[in-house]
């Protein structure tokens, strides 16, 4: 049987002297008190500063010598130099993945943390809009009483405009707390939207008749474009106010003799409505802006009043029915607003 050329045997008398071997082992020579193994079939290791021995000894009896002692000794300088690169290699790699771990989760951390950030600055900007919106309301309604109680033998027709006044802003003041209340339940999800089936065209017919009376005293026209039966699977309360904002905000933003265009058209998988005006129109650095809460545009070019929540509204509608709005708009040349609902 071959065997391993890195082994060693050295043979040692009861005197514990060496005796010659037919491979004489050069380095046990300088010293062979180092290398005279002591214990009996037990592993040990010897280290110089060449390398390193791992050794075994056994008692045997030979022919005529008698009983000596067998020692296997063997170099493991290379497997020494391997573990010790290895070891080398682990603990730079734990010191790698501890970098990349530590890394890692700090930035992973900052990700999950962006939307909570986005969240808490949306709220804490929501509550300083909201007390702004709701303190010039407050402030004309408690000027108004002072004004009344300053005057207690006055007539209510002595204080018409003052009265006229307090209900004007107390009608805003409700209308904002409604839509505040809103929002907020829609942020915590505490809105849910049952929807069911019902005609599509029926609803925009209703909507187009009431808002074509209101829009015909301030010379107005209203048109609606929907004669096919169309069915729609949604929550019609919500498809209804969402029709309303956008009518509403079509007739804020147009002038004597404009017109509005309210359509509805069914496709294989979508349904598409349509309110479009030819109204001042809207500015392309406003667009990206117009469904945030409490933007109102560029004042200069309307005279409409508004709290800047209703598209919000609408736009939180077309969200929780899956749907897509996109604005089409060009100064001078009027807005349109085309909402996409999957069928």
């Amino acid at each position: 049987m071959a065997r391993d050329s890195r082994v060693t045997i050295l043979i040692w008398d009861k005197n514990h002297e060496l005796l010659d071997t037919p491979r004489p082992p050069f380095f046990v020579f300088d010293n062979e008190d180092r290398y005279r193994q002591k214990k009996m079939n037990k592993l040990e290791f010897i280290h110089t500063d060449e390398a390193t021995y791992r050794t075994k000894s056994v008692k045997e009896k030979l022919p005529i010598v008698g009983t000596v002692t067998v020692q296997a000794i063997r170099n493991v300088k290379t497997e020494e130099e391997l573990l010790h690169k290895l070891l080398l290699v682990i603990i730079a790699g734990c010191l790698f993945g501890a970098v990349c771990a530590i890394g890692g989760g700090y930035f992973l951390a900052g990700r999950a943390l962006i939307p909570i950030k986005k969240a808490w600055d949306k709220q804490q900007k929501l509550v300083s809009d909201a007390s702004h919106e709701l303190r010039t309301p407050l402030s004309v309604i408690q000027a108004k009483t002072d004004l009344l109680f300053r005057s207690p033998s006055a007539t209510i027709e002595d204080k018409s405009m003052d009265i006229s006044a307090i209900s004007k802003e107390s009608r805003r003041l409700s209308k904002l707390v409604s839509q505040l209340l809103l929002l907020a339940r829609s942020d915590s999800n505490q809105v849910e939207l049952k929807k069911q089936s019902f005609q599509l065209d029926q609803l925009l017919q209703e909507i187009a008749d009431h808002y074509g009376e209101i829009a015909s005293y301030q010379g107005k026209n209203i048109s609606l474009n929907a004669s096919l039966p169309i069915t729609f699977s949604a929550n019609r309360e919500r498809i209804h106010q969402l029709l309303v904002i956008l009518l509403d905000n079509a007739m804020k933003h147009t002038g004597e003799g404009d017109q509005i265009l309210l359509s509805a058209k069914e496709a294989a998988s979508s349904i598409e409505l349509m309110v479009k005006d030819n109204g001042p129109g809207i500015a392309e650095s406003e667009r990206e802006r117009i469904f945030d809460r409490f933007y109102q545009s560029d004042k200069a070019r309307t005279d409409a009043e508004g709290l800047g929540l209703g598209l919000s509204i609408a736009q939180w509608i077309i969200e929780k029915h899956n749907g897509k709005v996109k604005v089409e708009s060009e100064l001078g040349n009027g807005t349109a607003f085309i909402i996409t609902f999957p069928k």
